[in-house]
């Protein structure tokens, strides 16, 4: 069995050749990407550009010239987390142990991110943090926006979001206009055979950075990037994952994330990225690969194997695995569906995992007039003004809250740590 394993060794001949594919003065894939960053002025350039946009005073600044609103929201949580007014870790400890909490000490380097989705409107931050601080509750340690980009630009959300982020201590990711589901930056259709939900089914094959919308989506990041310092997006094809090892690669602080939508479903997927994710690392390790956010359909084992696999590799610090802990209530998964149980037995011995709350409680959400719904996560802003959703919508988003602090209650009650919006909530008394 050993002698038939030695088989499966990767030949040094075919390494050189794809370097030697690589680095080809004439290869139009390489030279292409090579173009876009030429014109976004060079590598350093962009850095640079990136961590100046990215600053918390540029952003605060950018409002209170635009006058906008947000700017004193941002005010009220800043001085909210100076205060103290959010519950710290041994205080939220001992509501939920009472004097247990004395003796059982969970380990931190176990700890699980509890992340939340889709967080669309600033809006709903500042209603979740009243929520929080006045029953005691925890505040999000990720959030996940998926809310159209050029929208963000109209109404500063893109600006008060980046600097509610920096304020709480929390991570997030955005996610790019360019994608089948919406017209590329020309205007046209990305995925000429997509529609809407009633063509559901041309989904099967991934969301789709179809033909030139691959080198489309870099020019997108590459542009919110320098002018609004985001630097996490969602990773939605296979093509934009490579064009995203290869910009890391090249120089360019670059993050990304699996999105599910890309079906990583099992071990041999995930290793099949990781796999890729090495062979393009920095000679420092890193990699712009900081999160996996496997199918619904997985199970502790495919977690517990593709973990075993990110560790061999040297990424368990570095790559998150982000699990649904719940969903949307309607149009994407069977339910119920709650997770909690699987994570409480995961969270002992998998490192570097998140808790993501895309739905309420099933309990809860088939007792809603409105449950939530996917479907609605794209929805743009205008037509659920006029439509009358954002109270609906909001409710929704306070449900998903409400089922990140059960799992955060159900993780503690178990001895086991997690991470929350590290700014806000204290870790000492």
């Amino acid at each position: 069995m050993e002698n038939l394993q030695r088989k499966l060794e990767i030949n040094e001949k075919n390494l050189k050749e794809i370097n030697k594919f690589l680095l080809s003065s004439d290869n139009p894939l390489v030279g292409s990407l090579l173009e876009i960053i030429d014109s976004y002025g060079g590598v350093a350039e962009i850095n640079r550009k990136a961590r100046e946009a990215g600053r918390l005073e540029n952003l605060m600044n950018r409002l209170e010239r635009k006058k906008s609103p947000f700017a004193k929201d941002l005010e009220w949580l800043t001085k909210q987390r100076d205060q103290n007014a959010f519950i710290s870790i041994p205080e939220y400890r001992r509501k939920i142990l009472g004097k247990k909490a004395e003796t059982i000490k969970p380990k931190p380097d176990f700890a699980v991110t509890l992340e939340i989705s889709a967080m669309n409107f600033f809006p709903w931050l500042i209603e979740e943090a009243k929520r929080a601080i006045a029953k005691q509750e925890l505040m999000p340690g990720r959030y996940i926006r998926v809310r159209s980009m050029k929208e963000q630009v109209e109404d500063d959300d893109i600006l008060a979001f980046a600097a509610a982020a920096q304020i709480t201590g929390a991570s997030y990711v955005q996610t790019l206009d360019t994608k089948g589901t919406l017209p590329g930056p020309d205007g046209k259709p990305v995925n000429v055979h997509l529609g809407g939900a009633e063509t559901i089914t041309g989904y099967f094959g991934g969301v789709g950075e179809p033909n030139h919308y691959s080198l489309e989506w870099v020019k997108e990041y590459l542009h919110y990037h320098t002018e609004y310092g985001v630097k996490q997006v969602l990773n939605v094809n296979s093509g934009t994952v490579l064009l995203g090892y290869l910009m890391h690669k090249l120089g360019i602080d670059i993050e990304f994330k699996i999105s599910v939508y890309l079906g990583n479903d099992n071990p041999y997927s995930v290793l099949w990225t990781l796999m890729t994710a090495k062979l393009f690392s920095r000679e420092d390790g890193t990699t712009p690969l900081i999160g996996f956010n496997l199918s619904n359909s997985v199970d502790n084992r495919t977690i517990e194997l593709s973990a075993y696999a990110r560790k061999t590799f040297g990424f368990e610090d570095l790559v998150r695995i982000e699990h649904h802990i719940t969903e949307a209530y309607k149009s994407i998964v069977r339910q119920p569906y709650n997770r909690q149980n699987e994570l409480v037995k995961l969270a002992d011995h998998v490192k570097n995992i998140s808790a993501k709350h895309e739905g309420g409680l099933p309990e809860v959400e088939q007792t809603r007039a409105h449950p939530s719904d996917i479907l609605e996560y794209f929805m743009p802003k205008k037509d659920i003004m006029e439509k009358g959703l954002m109270p609906l919508l909001l409710a929704n988003y306070l449900d998903k809250h409400d089922a990140l602090n059960k799992t955060a209650r159900l993780l503690t009650e178990n001895g086991l740590a997690f991470i929350a919006a590290q700014k806000l909530h204290r870790n000492e008394p």
